[in-house]
C-alpha cells in the first residue's frame, strides 16, 4: 500500500490501526470486542442478520465487507450465499479470517480508502468498521463501488449511548478501542449521507443486550430490549445504529 500519494490516509493513523490490530490478534478479538460471550453470540447473530437483510443480498450478489478483522461476520456474511470480497489492513487479523477457510469469501490485505477495487458491487457492508476511516474519503468511494440502485449496510456505535460515549472520552480505560476510532449521532450521519448522494437513508438505533448480561438473562433482557428500540426517546440510546442507504439508479 502506498499511503504517501497525495489525498491517501495519514500514515499515523494507517499506523495505529495496524498496531491495534495486532494487539487485537494477540488478544483474542472476540473477547476484546464483546463477541465470545454468550450474550455477544446472540449479539452478532442479529447485527448480522440486520446488515444482511439492510443490503438485500443473498446467492449471487457480488459484496463488498470493508473491515473484516478476524471474519467472525464474513462467515455470518456468506452464510447468505452472497460472493463475499473482504478487506482488512491489519496483516494479524487477515491471517486469522483466512484460517476460516470460507468457499464464498476472498481476503484482500487493503486499506480501504487508499486501495483499488473491482467494482462495482452490489453491497458494500460492515460491522463496526467506519467510525475507524477517513469518511471525508469513504462515502464518495462507496457511493462509486456501488452499482446504481446497490446498497450499504453497516452497524455503527451509537455516540448518545453513555457506554460508547464513555469509552470514546476515556479511552485509557478500554483497550479494546483504538485511538483513532469515533462513533456517530444519528441524526448528524443523515444530512451527512443524504449530502454525500445517496438515498433512502434509514438510520436506526438497536442493541439493548449487554455482552456481560448473564446467560439466563438473555431472553428477558432481549425482549425488553426489542421494546426499548421502538420507544422514542429512550431507544436513542441504543448501543448501536444500523446505517442503510442506496446508491441512485
Amino acid at each position: 500500500m502506498n499511503h504517501t500519494n497525495p489525498g491517501s490516509s495519514p500514515p499515523s493513523r494507517i499506523a495505529s490501526e495496524i498496531a491495534h490490530g495486532r494487539f487485537l490478534a494477540e488478544n483474542d478479538p472476540e473477547l476484546q470486542w464483546g463477541w465470545g460471550t454468550p450474550a455477544g453470540k446472540v449479539r452478532a447473530r442479529r447485527r448480522a442478520q440486520l446488515i444482511v437483510g439492510g443490503a438485500q443480498i443473498g446467492p449471487g450478489s457480488r459484496v463488498l465487507e470493508i473491515g473484516c478483522g478476524s471474519g467472525l461476520f464474513t462467515g455470518m456474511f456468506a452464510a447468505s450465499g452472497a460472493e463475499i470480497l473482504a478487506v482488512d489492513l491489519s496483516p494479524e487479523l487477515i491471517r486469522l479470517a483466512q484460517l476460516r477457510n470460507l468457499p464464498n469469501a476472498r481476503f484482500i490485505l487493503k486499506n480501504f480508502e487508499d486501495c483499488a477495487l473491482d467494482g462495482p458491487f452490489d453491497a458494500v457492508i460492515g460491522s463496526s468498521v467506519l467510525h475507524h476511516l477517513d469518511l471525508t474519503r469513504t462515502w464518495p468511494k462507496i457511493l462509486q463501488l456501488l452499482k446504481p440502485g446497490g446498497r450499504m449496510s453497516f452497524a455503527e456505535p451509537n455516540m448518545a449511548n453513555p457506554q460508547v460515549w464513555m469509552e470514546r472520552h476515556f479511552r485509557a480505560f478500554f483497550p479494546q478501542v483504538s485511538p483513532e476510532e469515533t462513533a456517530f449521532y444519528r441524526c448528524g450521519l443523515r444530512r451527512t449521507l443524504q449530502r454525500a448522494g445517496f438515498c433512502e437513508v434509514q438510520i436506526t438505533p438497536f442493541d439493548w443486550l449487554h455482552p456481560a448480561t448473564p446467560e439466563p438473562l438473555i431472553p428477558a433482557v432481549s425482549a425488553i430490549g426489542r421494546f426499548i428500540e421502538k420507544a422514542w426517546p429512550i431507544r436513542e440510546i441504543c448501543g448501536s445504529l444500523h446505517i442503510v442507504a442506496r446508491k441512485p439508479q
